[in-house]
């Protein structure tokens, strides 16, 4: 009775720490891009920030093929990734890092749409950000997810300055985003 009891309360203990660990909120935005950066310091890297939301096809797009088995390492080996969760509605606001928005903001992304993406050096400086220079309007613009062919060769060019891969690492991004049908 006595290890029944025991079980039951440990049980219960489990239960209760997993609802407060699930009721937690996400840590802010500052600091998640300070720990990238902290990071990314120790090993030679670059960072990587997606602004997204759950409601986002577009952002599930990036982040598939990002994580795709075809192109994953060179990410992973060349940037600390983080999300930054914004824009959320109703009872998903929670989700949102504090000063998510403020920080998609303050680089010019509050009005681009989402996802939104920066790459930072180690030191928290702008490298490159997901606005492209419009061809027609000459306006920056935000490919977001890359899928056309000009959006894709942008986000090659930002990938080959920021980082240490090889042509062939390029290659096989460029293959795994042109597989994105627009629109869809």
């Amino acid at each position: 009775m006595r290890s029944l009891l025991l079980s039951f309360w440990c049980l219960f203990a489990i239960g209760v720490f997993s609802q407060v660990q699930a009721q937690q909120a996400p840590p802010a935005a500052s600091q998640v891009v300070k720990e990238a950066c902290s990071k990314a310091g120790k090993n030679n890297k670059k960072v990587f920030v997606i602004f997204h939301a759950s409601w986002c096809g577009w952002c599930h797009r990036m982040d598939t093929a990002m994580n795709d088995a075809s192109c994953k390492k060179y990410f992973t080996d060349n940037y600390e990734i983080r999300h930054i969760t914004v824009l959320e509605n109703g009872d998903k606001k929670s989700l949102e890092n504090p000063g998510g928005f403020d920080m998609l903001a303050k680089y010019n992304g509050d009005k681009e749409g989402i996802p939104f993406w920066l790459i930072l050096s180690p030191a928290g400086e702008l490298l490159a950000d997901s606005r492209m220079k419009d061809a027609v309007t000459g306006k920056l613009q935000n490919v977001g997810c890359p899928a056309q062919k000009a959006e894709v060769d942008y986000f090659i060019t930002l990938l080959k300055k920021t980082s240490r891969m090889k042509t062939t690492e390029l290659d096989a991004i460029r293959t795994r985003f042109s597989k994105i049908a627009p629109g869809h």
